[in-house]
Protein backbone atom coordinates (compact mmCIF):
# COMPACT_ATOMS: atom_id res chain seq x y z
CA UNK A 1 0.00 0.00 0.00
CA UNK A 2 2.61 2.54 1.11
CA UNK A 3 4.68 1.57 -2.01
CA UNK A 4 1.54 2.42 -4.48
CA UNK A 5 1.21 5.56 -2.86
CA UNK A 6 5.30 6.73 -2.84
CA UNK A 7 4.20 5.79 -6.98
CA UNK A 8 1.74 8.03 -7.27
CA UNK A 9 3.14 10.67 -5.46
CA UNK A 10 6.28 9.92 -8.19
CA UNK A 11 3.94 10.44 -10.90
CA UNK A 12 2.25 13.39 -9.66
CA UNK A 13 5.55 15.06 -9.14
CA UNK A 14 7.02 14.18 -12.13
CA UNK A 15 3.79 15.43 -13.96
CA UNK A 16 3.94 19.03 -12.69
CA UNK A 17 7.67 18.74 -13.04
CA UNK A 18 7.14 18.30 -16.90
CA UNK A 19 3.92 20.87 -16.84
CA UNK A 20 6.27 23.14 -14.95
CA UNK A 21 8.85 22.99 -17.46
CA UNK A 22 6.13 23.52 -20.37
CA UNK A 23 5.12 26.79 -18.57
CA UNK A 24 8.91 28.11 -17.89
CA UNK A 25 9.87 27.02 -21.85
CA UNK A 26 8.75 30.86 -23.10
CA UNK A 27 10.33 32.46 -21.10
CA UNK A 28 13.47 30.54 -21.35
CA UNK A 29 12.96 31.37 -25.20
CA UNK A 30 12.65 35.42 -24.36
CA UNK A 31 15.65 34.98 -22.08
CA UNK A 32 17.77 33.52 -24.57
CA UNK A 33 16.26 36.33 -27.13
CA UNK A 34 16.90 38.72 -25.01
CA UNK A 35 21.13 38.20 -24.90
CA UNK A 36 20.55 38.42 -29.00
CA UNK A 37 21.66 41.19 -31.28
CA UNK A 38 18.61 42.88 -33.19
CA UNK A 39 19.91 40.90 -36.82
CA UNK A 40 20.12 37.31 -35.65
CA UNK A 41 16.27 37.73 -34.20
CA UNK A 42 15.31 39.10 -37.73
CA UNK A 43 16.94 36.50 -39.21
CA UNK A 44 16.26 33.24 -36.96
CA UNK A 45 13.48 34.92 -34.67
CA UNK A 46 13.01 33.15 -31.44
CA UNK A 47 14.62 29.88 -30.82
CA UNK A 48 15.67 28.07 -28.03
CA UNK A 49 18.89 26.86 -29.76
CA UNK A 50 21.97 28.08 -27.43
CA UNK A 51 24.78 29.61 -28.62
CA UNK A 52 26.79 31.27 -26.62
CA UNK A 53 29.46 32.47 -29.23
CA UNK A 54 26.82 34.96 -29.96
CA UNK A 55 25.35 35.73 -26.58
CA UNK A 56 26.06 39.39 -25.03
CA UNK A 57 25.19 41.76 -22.49
CA UNK A 58 24.16 44.97 -25.39
CA UNK A 59 20.39 45.34 -24.42
CA UNK A 60 20.74 45.08 -20.85
CA UNK A 61 23.73 47.91 -21.28
CA UNK A 62 21.78 50.42 -23.38
CA UNK A 63 18.95 49.81 -20.61
CA UNK A 64 21.24 51.32 -17.72
CA UNK A 65 22.75 53.58 -19.93
CA UNK A 66 21.52 57.64 -20.74
CA UNK A 67 20.04 56.24 -23.92
CA UNK A 68 17.42 53.98 -22.30
CA UNK A 69 17.38 55.57 -18.79
CA UNK A 70 13.22 56.34 -19.81
CA UNK A 71 13.02 52.65 -19.04
CA UNK A 72 13.32 53.17 -15.33
CA UNK A 73 11.29 56.19 -15.80
CA UNK A 74 8.67 53.62 -16.92
CA UNK A 75 9.55 51.18 -14.58
CA UNK A 76 9.36 53.83 -11.30
CA UNK A 77 6.29 55.27 -12.61
CA UNK A 78 4.40 51.26 -12.76
CA UNK A 79 5.71 50.34 -9.21
CA UNK A 80 4.26 53.97 -7.97
CA UNK A 81 0.90 53.43 -9.71
CA UNK A 82 1.42 49.53 -8.63
CA UNK A 83 1.80 50.41 -5.09
CA UNK A 84 -0.85 52.66 -4.37
CA UNK A 85 -3.45 51.07 -6.97
CA UNK A 86 -2.77 48.06 -4.64
CA UNK A 87 -2.90 49.33 -1.38
CA UNK A 88 -5.62 51.74 -1.72
CA UNK A 89 -8.11 48.68 -3.42
CA UNK A 90 -6.95 46.06 -0.65
CA UNK A 91 -8.27 48.63 1.96
CA UNK A 92 -11.46 49.90 0.66
CA UNK A 93 -12.43 46.29 -0.93
CA UNK A 94 -11.94 44.62 2.00
CA UNK A 95 -13.83 47.52 4.29
CA UNK A 96 -16.94 46.80 1.95
CA UNK A 97 -16.63 43.46 1.80
CA UNK A 98 -16.26 43.15 5.54
CA UNK A 99 -19.15 45.27 5.92
CA UNK A 100 -21.23 43.01 4.00
CA UNK A 101 -20.03 39.89 5.58
CA UNK A 102 -20.82 40.87 9.14
CA UNK A 103 -23.41 43.89 9.66
CA UNK A 104 -26.89 43.25 8.96
CA UNK A 105 -28.74 45.87 7.36
CA UNK A 106 -31.53 46.98 4.65
CA UNK A 107 -30.59 46.10 1.17
CA UNK A 108 -26.71 44.30 2.03
CA UNK A 109 -28.09 41.34 -0.30
CA UNK A 110 -29.19 44.44 -3.16
CA UNK A 111 -25.49 45.61 -2.77
CA UNK A 112 -24.33 42.14 -2.90
CA UNK A 113 -26.41 41.42 -6.28
CA UNK A 114 -24.69 44.74 -7.81
CA UNK A 115 -21.16 43.76 -6.88
CA UNK A 116 -21.66 40.26 -9.25
CA UNK A 117 -23.64 42.03 -11.99
CA UNK A 118 -20.50 44.48 -12.31
CA UNK A 119 -18.13 41.88 -11.82
CA UNK A 120 -19.56 40.77 -15.27
CA UNK A 121 -19.53 43.77 -17.23
CA UNK A 122 -16.10 44.26 -18.97
CA UNK A 123 -14.22 47.31 -18.27
CA UNK A 124 -14.44 48.25 -22.09
CA UNK A 125 -17.92 48.93 -21.66
CA UNK A 126 -17.46 51.56 -19.23
CA UNK A 127 -14.52 52.91 -20.90
CA UNK A 128 -16.11 56.00 -21.77
CA UNK A 129 -18.14 57.22 -19.03
CA UNK A 130 -14.61 56.59 -17.11
CA UNK A 131 -13.08 58.97 -19.54
CA UNK A 132 -15.44 62.01 -19.38
CA UNK A 133 -15.60 61.42 -15.49
CA UNK A 134 -11.72 61.97 -15.51
CA UNK A 135 -11.99 65.30 -18.01
CA UNK A 136 -14.51 66.33 -15.39
CA UNK A 137 -12.27 65.72 -12.53
CA UNK A 138 -8.91 67.00 -14.17
CA UNK A 139 -7.47 63.26 -13.74
CA UNK A 140 -6.00 63.30 -17.45
CA UNK A 141 -2.15 62.87 -17.60
CA UNK A 142 -2.06 62.23 -13.99
CA UNK A 143 -1.00 59.07 -12.43
CA UNK A 144 -4.10 59.57 -9.80
CA UNK A 145 -6.40 59.46 -13.13
CA UNK A 146 -5.18 55.66 -13.70
CA UNK A 147 -5.63 54.88 -10.13
CA UNK A 148 -8.43 56.18 -8.47
CA UNK A 149 -11.14 54.56 -10.99
CA UNK A 150 -9.95 50.92 -9.61
CA UNK A 151 -9.78 51.49 -6.19
CA UNK A 152 -12.85 49.48 -5.38
CA UNK A 153 -12.75 45.99 -7.20
CA UNK A 154 -15.95 44.36 -7.58
CA UNK A 155 -13.60 40.98 -7.80
CA UNK A 156 -11.79 41.82 -4.64
CA UNK A 157 -15.14 42.76 -2.50
CA UNK A 158 -16.77 39.24 -3.30
CA UNK A 159 -13.48 37.69 -2.24
CA UNK A 160 -13.19 39.15 1.32
CA UNK A 161 -17.01 39.13 1.85
CA UNK A 162 -16.77 35.07 1.37
CA UNK A 163 -13.63 35.17 3.38
CA UNK A 164 -15.24 37.46 5.93
CA UNK A 165 -18.08 35.34 6.00
CA UNK A 166 -16.42 32.01 7.45
CA UNK A 167 -14.44 34.02 10.42
CA UNK A 168 -16.64 33.04 13.62
CA UNK A 169 -18.53 35.84 14.70
CA UNK A 170 -17.40 35.23 18.54
CA UNK A 171 -13.90 37.42 17.58
CA UNK A 172 -16.49 40.54 17.10
CA UNK A 173 -18.27 40.22 20.00
CA UNK A 174 -15.15 39.85 22.09
CA UNK A 175 -13.66 42.75 20.75
CA UNK A 176 -16.68 44.99 21.58
CA UNK A 177 -16.92 43.59 25.38
CA UNK A 178 -13.27 44.98 25.72
CA UNK A 179 -14.40 48.46 24.11
CA UNK A 180 -13.24 48.42 20.68
CA UNK A 181 -14.77 50.73 17.98
CA UNK A 182 -15.85 49.18 15.22
CA UNK A 183 -12.83 49.87 12.70
CA UNK A 184 -10.85 49.27 16.17
CA UNK A 185 -12.38 45.15 15.39
CA UNK A 186 -11.77 45.47 11.49
CA UNK A 187 -7.89 46.85 11.46
CA UNK A 188 -7.19 44.62 14.92
CA UNK A 189 -8.95 41.62 15.18
CA UNK A 190 -10.27 41.04 11.73
CA UNK A 191 -7.19 42.13 9.03
CA UNK A 192 -5.29 39.94 11.28
CA UNK A 193 -7.23 37.07 10.67
CA UNK A 194 -7.87 37.83 7.29
CA UNK A 195 -4.13 38.12 6.04
CA UNK A 196 -4.28 35.08 3.98
CA UNK A 197 -7.16 37.25 1.63
CA UNK A 198 -4.90 39.99 1.44
CA UNK A 199 -1.86 37.99 0.66
CA UNK A 200 -3.95 36.57 -2.18
CA UNK A 201 -5.90 39.58 -3.67
CA UNK A 202 -2.52 41.47 -3.11
CA UNK A 203 -0.84 39.16 -5.66
CA UNK A 204 -4.03 39.28 -8.22
CA UNK A 205 -4.06 42.95 -7.66
CA UNK A 206 -0.79 43.93 -8.20
CA UNK A 207 -0.55 41.64 -11.26
CA UNK A 208 -3.62 43.44 -12.98
CA UNK A 209 -2.29 46.87 -12.64
CA UNK A 210 1.45 45.94 -13.68
CA UNK A 211 -0.29 44.81 -16.73
CA UNK A 212 -2.89 47.08 -17.02
CA UNK A 213 -2.61 48.54 -20.84
CA UNK A 214 -5.66 49.85 -22.16
CA UNK A 215 -6.72 52.45 -19.38
CA UNK A 216 -3.47 53.96 -18.87
CA UNK A 217 -2.70 54.36 -22.25
CA UNK A 218 -6.22 56.00 -22.28
CA UNK A 219 -5.21 58.53 -19.60
CA UNK A 220 -1.62 58.90 -19.64
CA UNK A 221 -0.51 61.73 -22.29
CA UNK A 222 3.31 62.70 -21.19
CA UNK A 223 6.41 60.01 -22.09
CA UNK A 224 7.60 60.56 -18.65
CA UNK A 225 4.47 59.38 -17.16
CA UNK A 226 4.29 56.40 -19.31
CA UNK A 227 3.85 53.04 -17.57
CA UNK A 228 5.86 49.84 -18.75
CA UNK A 229 3.90 48.09 -20.23
CA UNK A 230 2.76 51.45 -22.56
CA UNK A 231 6.23 52.44 -22.81
CA UNK A 232 7.81 49.04 -23.92
CA UNK A 233 4.70 48.56 -26.44
CA UNK A 234 6.31 52.03 -28.19
CA UNK A 235 9.60 50.40 -28.53
CA UNK A 236 7.69 48.17 -31.52
CA UNK A 237 8.66 50.04 -35.27
CA UNK A 238 7.86 48.77 -38.40
CA UNK A 239 11.22 48.12 -38.85
CA UNK A 240 12.34 45.92 -35.99
CA UNK A 241 14.76 47.32 -35.16
CA UNK A 242 14.12 47.44 -30.77
CA UNK A 243 12.76 44.02 -30.79
CA UNK A 244 15.76 42.98 -28.48
CA UNK A 245 15.92 45.64 -25.88
CA UNK A 246 11.97 45.09 -25.57
CA UNK A 247 13.13 41.59 -24.66
CA UNK A 248 15.66 42.47 -22.58
CA UNK A 249 12.66 45.00 -21.06
CA UNK A 250 10.43 42.46 -20.94
CA UNK A 251 12.38 40.42 -18.57
CA UNK A 252 13.13 42.88 -16.13
CA UNK A 253 9.53 43.78 -16.05
CA UNK A 254 8.66 40.20 -14.65
CA UNK A 255 11.17 40.82 -11.73
CA UNK A 256 8.61 42.59 -9.36
CA UNK A 257 5.86 40.44 -9.33
CA UNK A 258 7.98 37.12 -9.53
CA UNK A 259 9.69 38.71 -6.06
CA UNK A 260 6.27 39.52 -4.49
CA UNK A 261 4.57 36.34 -5.80
CA UNK A 262 7.86 34.50 -3.65
CA UNK A 263 6.92 37.17 -0.37
CA UNK A 264 3.03 36.17 -0.92
CA UNK A 265 2.82 32.56 -2.23
CA UNK A 266 1.52 31.04 1.29
CA UNK A 267 -0.95 33.32 1.90
CA UNK A 268 -1.98 33.32 -2.10
CA UNK A 269 -2.71 29.56 -1.85
CA UNK A 270 -4.63 29.73 1.83
CA UNK A 271 -6.52 32.54 0.60
CA UNK A 272 -7.74 30.89 -2.55
CA UNK A 273 -8.52 27.59 -0.93
CA UNK A 274 -9.68 28.57 2.25
CA UNK A 275 -11.48 31.54 1.42
CA UNK A 276 -12.81 30.97 -2.37
CA UNK A 277 -14.98 28.33 -0.74
CA UNK A 278 -16.89 30.19 2.10
CA UNK A 279 -20.43 31.71 1.59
Amino acid sequence: MKSTTAIQRGLLLLLFVILGAVALFPFYALLLASFKEPTELLRYGLNVKLQPEILNLKNYTYLFSGEGKIYFTWYKNSIMITVASTLLTLLFSSLVGYGLAVYQFKGRNLIFILVLLVMMVPVEVIMLPLYKMSITLKLIDSYWGVIIPFIVSPFAVFFFRQFATGIPKDYLDAGRIDGCTEYGIFFRIMAPLMAPAFGAMAILQALGSWNNFIWPLIVLRTDTKLTLPIGLSSMLTPYGNNYSILLSGSILSVLPILILFIIFQRSFISGLTVGGVKG
